[in-house]
Parts: C-alpha cells; sequence; structure tokens
C-alpha cells in the first residue's frame, strides 16, 4: 500500500518530465541537391568552368549539384544571392575576385560585404589573359614592337575591355600605363564586342581573357603577343610569357572561388574543397580545362582567403594607374 501511494505521488513529475528518446541520426550532408549558383552569362567560360565542377561534384557525392543563373551587374546579383542564401550548405557557387577584391575600391556601396558576407570554400580556376591586336591593323609581331608602334600613333590608341573596374579594363590600363602609351578606354559588354572591334581596327589592342580568344588566334584573325601567366599556354605555345616578351611581374589573371554565406558550417566548406581538389587532381579533367581556356587550382578555404588578402595590394596598384573612380 505505501508503495502504490509513492508512485501515484511521483505520477504527476513523471509525465511533466520529458521523456528520454534516442536522438534521431542525422543524414550526412548532401541528402539533397546543391544549388551551385553563377553570377555571368549561360556560354561564357564562367558558366562552362562552373558547370563542369558541379558535374565533377555531382559524381564525387552522389547527389546533384545543379546550377543556376544570376547574371547581371559584373557577377554582383550573383555574389549576392550566395551571401543572403539560407546557410545549410545547399547554396554555394561562383564567385570571381573582381566581385570582392576590386569591386570594394570601385563601388561605394555594394550588396554584400566583401569580408563578412562569405565563407570561402576553394580557388577554382585561374583564367589568365592575352595581349591581343589585330595583324589587319597592327604591324605589330611582338609585344615590344607594339608598345614603339603604340608610343608614336598620334593620339594615343584605343584599348577594349568588357567594362569600366573588369580585371580586363585594368591590365589594359596597366600595360598602357607602365609603358607610357597614351590611350583610350572602351568598355564592352564582353568578348563577343570587342573581338570584332579589334578585327575592324576600331580599337587597336586588349589584354582579354585567352578562353575567349583561342580560336581566333588560332585561326590566324587575331595576333597573341603574350600570356599574363608565369608559364606559356600549352595550347598556344608559340606566345611568349609577359616576363619573356620584356615585362617583369605581369602575372594577371583573374580566377575565381567557390564560397557560400558566411555562416555555413566549416564542416562543409572542408569537405566541398577537399573533393575539389582530389577531382581538379586528375590530368584528364587538367587537359580540358587548358583546352577551354582556364588553369584547375583548388585550395583550401583558409588559402582561398590568403590568397584574396595576399593580391589586394597589386589590384589596388591597377585600380589607381587605370584612374577609375569609385561610383
Amino acid at each position: 500500500m505505501i508503495a502504490r501511494r509513492r508512485l501515484l505521488a511521483a505520477t504527476p513529475a513523471l509525465l511533466a518530465a520529458p521523456l528520454a528518446m534516442p536522438a534521431l541520426a542525422q543524414a550526412p550532408w548532401p541528402n539533397r541537391p546543391v544549388k551551385v549558383i553563377v553570377g555571368f552569362p549561360p556560354g561564357g567560360s564562367l558558366d562552362v568552368m562552373t558547370r563542369l565542377a558541379a558535374e565533377k561534384m555531382t559524381q564525387r557525392f552522389g547527389q546533384n549539384f545543379i546550377v543556376e543563373t544570376r547574371s547581371g551587374a559584373s557577377g554582383n546579383i550573383g555574389a549576392e544571392a550566395i551571401a543572403r542564401a539560407t546557410p545549410d550548405g545547399y547554396t554555394i557557387g561562383t564567385v570571381s575576385m573582381h566581385n570582392v577584391v576590386i569591386n570594394p575600391m570601385l563601388f561605394t556601396r555594394l550588396p554584400f560585404d566583401p569580408e563578412n558576407d562569405f565563407a570561402w570554400i576553394s580557388a577554382m580556376w585561374d583564367l589568365p589573359n592575352v595581349v591581343a591586336v589585330s595583324p589587319q591593323h597592327c604591324p605589330a609581331k611582338t609585344l615590344a614592337e607594339f608598345i614603339a608602334w603604340a608610343k608614336l600613333r598620334p593620339g594615343g590608341i584605343s584599348y577594349g575591355s568588357s567594362g569600366v573596374g573588369s580585371t580586363i579594363h585594368l591590365s589594359g590600363a596597366y600595360l598602357l600605363g607602365r609603358n607610357g602609351i597614351s590611350g583610350t578606354h572602351v568598355p564592352f559588354r564582353g568578348a563577343a564586342q570587342t573581338i570584332p572591334a579589334i578585327l575592324s581596327g576600331d580599337i587597336q589592342v586588349a589584354v582579354d581573357n585567352l578562353a575567349s580568344y583561342g580560336g581566333v588566334i588560332a585561326d590566324g584573325s587575331i595576333r597573341g603577343l603574350a600570356i599574363t601567366m608565369p608559364a606559356r599556354w600549352p595550347t598556344l605555345p608559340n606566345i611568349p610569357t609577359m616576363a619573356e616578351a620584356g615585362m617583369d611581374n605581369f602575372n594577371v589573371s583573374p580566377w575565381h572561388l567557390w564560397a557560400g554565406p558566411a555562416a555555413m558550417p566549416a564542416e562543409i566548406q572542408h569537405l566541398i574543397s577537399r573533393e575539389v581538389r582530389a577531382a581538379w587532381a586528375d590530368p584528364a579533367l587538367q587537359r580540358r580545362a587548358i583546352e577551354i581556356g582556364a588553369r584547375l587550382t583548388g585550395s583550401t578555404p583558409e588559402q582561398a582567403k590568403a590568397r584574396l588578402k595576399a593580391e589586394t595590394p597589386a589590384w589596388a596598384e591597377m585600380v589607381r594607374i587605370s584612374g577609375a573612380k569609385p561610383e
């Protein structure tokens, strides 16, 4: 009887207490498709490379990595979408270094904070630039000959780019500024407009992404004078590097990262980074990227962040030389 009374007295407390339930095991990441945002137009080199990376991650993780285009504002729309996404690892994307290194020097306001709104995952690829001229309108066959020819032109020359403050604009301005060449910047919407302008003689030069010029250089329509990389490009071995052409410290290669929103779990950052580096180690994939016009890199999150910081002073100097002002 006493035992029964004790049990009844304890019953309310037992009912009020939470039941001890075994913890439900969480499914490992990723257990559903991952969205990969690219802030650049479909069909361009960045779109192609992002889709290549997504394809490889789909194979390695056994879960779909689905590319979604958010192009516009030189990649800023896509970068903002990444920064504002739910930080659960299911939205990542391609960010250009110019979005987070150069644009803060050129815009008084950006739709994201480059320092605090992103979780860096991995450096992905470099896109070298090439000094491009038209054989029909420029007699120069070497970079030294081009510099001498450009200095003698009355009124100077015109050079093209994909927009004010782009790495292509800064590269062209840097080439002219270092060599005392008078030049006028002519912004276009991309290589699809810049190349015809070179061919027609409307502009005399562009220091533009090799990925866009490989075909017209190969068929002789455009002459490549130098590559902005430390080593010659395997598919165009006859084009010298800038150093070989007489200009040291001109290794200008726009590059791109994968990133997620700032609060993305660190373990997911490192997991994707590890798989990117493992995929990029495939020699056949490296050759495929070279044919597109890109050099695969890959890095840890910490290395990607350190590279952004290390390159900032050099790009700041190029912004200064270009004369581009904050908007």
